[in-house]
């Protein structure tokens, strides 16, 4: 964890100077445990911080960004997204994150190894994300690298919590799948619908979105979407599940009319994987370890509400998860809090 701090910290010291009050940074921060919905097993908490630069369309060469960030901009160019319209310019913010997720099987006391049940896992992360977007387009671009096994901490995360809360503690981690770097590059495509709004500032709006993962963590594709229905929506690209690709809360230019205001809408979204390599099923690539025989297939639904008031955003959304693995008795839900802050 302190290395991953320690090598994501620097990159955000030489851009303070970036943002201003119409062009703030964007922090979020993700939290998704199924204690929400009153369960402990499968995936069992995530958490994420992520810091998302103000659009950075008119600093593309200025000498206050560091060298890399030139750089990627130019390697990412084939990424952009059309333009609807000669005044509809590409605009690009970078992302970056520090997470951890957590898997355990369903019998919280065993100590011996269920062969039936999915492994315990846990993933530690840093990641570098690129958004590049018009108005109701966007590409995201995102590389994670981080470490599954004993190293990734999941143990005494889950530890901490449960004595905090006086719950017992699992008592099967010395099965956890063994230590592995791991990797995973991302892609997702985003369109959002034209907000249709009356002057009550009552406004709907569709999103949708499709991309795949890469890597020895997980290798997947996926397409979904989201409608929203509420007061004064964001100029953002919705409220996703904690899954890579879905930090989409990027900073959307300032409405003067909205900006220190309020806004309240519900939402409910959809996705769907086609699953070819997940580690916390299959295991370990390169060492023997514990798997199960996952589904090719999986689907999420959620619903959720947000609220917006001033700088801040704040979400809770209900979410389940068909089955994941041969064996599993039923889906599995969760629920997911996010909060984000413009400053």
């Amino acid at each position: 964890m302190k290395a991953l701090l320690a090598g994501l910290l620097p990159l955000l010291l030489p851009w303070p100077a970036l943002a201003t009050e119409d062009e703030p940074w964007t922090y979020n921060f993700y939290l998704e445990n199924d204690l929400f919905a009153q369960t402990d097993q499968n995936y069992t908490n995530g958490i994420r911080f992520s810091a998302v630069s103000p659009d950075i369309d008119n600093f593309l060469y200025d000498p206050r960004l560091p060298d890399w960030v030139l750089t990627v901009n130019d390697w990412f160019e084939p990424f952009y997204p059309v333009p609807e319209s000669r005044i509809d310019a590409v605009r690009r913010n970078i992302v970056l994150t520090l997470g951890q997720q957590i898997f355990t099987p369903e019998d919280s006391v065993r100590t011996t190894l269920d062969l039936n049940d999915r492994p315990y896992a846990a993933w530690l992360y840093g990641g570098v994300g690129y958004h590049a977007k018009t108005r109701n387009k966007l590409n995201s671009v995102e590389l994670n690298l981080g470490f599954v096994g004993p190293v990734a901490l999941g143990q005494q995360a889950q530890d901490f919590i449960h004595d905090l809360r006086g719950f017992d503690k699992f008592q099967g981690w010395d099965n956890q799948i063994k230590n592995e770097p791991g990797l995973q590059l991302v892609y997702e495509h985003k369109e959002r619908s034209q907000t249709e709004s009356r002057p009550s500032g009552l406004g709907i709006d569709f999103i949708w979105h499709g991309g795949a993962s890469l890597g020895n963590v997980t290798t997947y594709a996926n397409a979904g979407a989201e409608l929203r229905a509420g007061w004064h929506l964001p100029d953002d690209f919705g409220t996703s599940a904690l899954r890579p690709g879905g930090d989409n809360s990027a900073p959307g230019r300032r409405d003067p009319r909205y900006y220190g205001s309020w806004g309240l809408h519900g939402f409910i979204s959809v996705d769907g994987r086609w699953v070819l390599q997940d580690i916390f099923l299959d295991g370990n690539s390169w060492r023997n370890s514990h798997s199960v025989s996952k589904e090719p297939l999986v689907g999420e639904a959620a619903i959720g509400v947000s609220a917006l008031f001033e700088r801040w955003k704040l979400s809770f959304a209900r979410v389940h998860r068909s089955r994941e693995f041969e064996g599993q008795s039923s889906g599995h839900s969760y629920g997911s809090l996010s909060a984000s802050y413009n400053y």
